[in-house]
């Protein structure tokens, strides 16, 4: 995924619901994770909204699981494809 892309894909994860789908690292499978980093979302889950910002450098890409509940992360180079929801 090159930077820009990324870049699309962290601004369309803070304004609302995505779905990404992408390969796991640790078994190769393929995983479909509505997820988000909007504020409103994470507050209503009662998470810290004063939440770092990605680290530009990095290929990992932090978000909160809409279907876990929970912290999840990816890595970019790993995405198959993403949707705004």
């Amino acid at each position: 995924m090159v930077t820009s892309e990324k870049q699309q894909l962290v601004e369309a994860l803070k304004k609302g619901s995505v779905t990404v789908t992408f390969t796991k690292v640790n078994t190769g499978e393929i995983r479909v994770m509505p997820c988000t980093l909007n504020p409103e979302v994470l507050s209503a889950n009662g998470i810290d909204t004063t939440v770092e910002n990605q680290n530009p450098e990095s290929d990992l890409i932090a978000c909160w699981a809409l279907d876990k509940n929970a912290w999840r992360s990816f890595i970019a180079d790993t995405v198959v494809s993403w949707e705004i929801l």
